[in-house]
C-alpha cells in the first residue's frame, strides 16, 4: 500500500475502534503492527510479536524535557527482517 491508502485504510479502522464496532477480522492477519504504550505513561518496553506479523513498531511517552524525546522500539522477526534494514526504518521514522 501507498502511504494515503495506509492512511485511509487506518482511518477506517480507528472509526470502527471508537464505534466500538471492531471484528476479529479487523485485529488479525496483519504484517507489521503498531504499539502505543506511551498513552498510560511508559516510556521503554518491548513489543510481541504474533504471528503472521514481521514487526512490531513501540511508540511509547513524550516527557518534558530541555528537549523532548520519545523512544520507539521496534519488534522484527529476524527470519524475515534483517537488523540493519529494521534500523534504517527506525533511522528514517526519527
Amino acid at each position: 500500500m501507498e502511504i494515503l491508502q495506509i492512511e485511509k485504510a487506518f482511518a477506517g479502522i480507528l472509526k470502527k475502534a471508537r464505534d466500538s464496532k471492531l471484528t476479529i477480522n479487523d485485529l488479525t492477519g496483519g504484517s507489521f503492527t503498531m504499539s502505543n504504550s506511551g498513552v498510560w505513561g511508559s516510556l521503554f518496553g518491548t513489543p510481541i510479536i504474533n504471528l503472521p506479523q514481521t514487526a512490531v513498531l513501540g511508540t511509547y511517552d513524550t516527557m518534558d524535557r530541555p528537549t523532548a524525546i520519545m523512544y520507539v522500539a521496534l519488534t522484527y522477526d529476524h527470519r524475515i527482517i534483517d537488523g540493519r534494514e529494521a534500523v534504517q526504518f527506525l533511522v528514517m521514522i526519527k
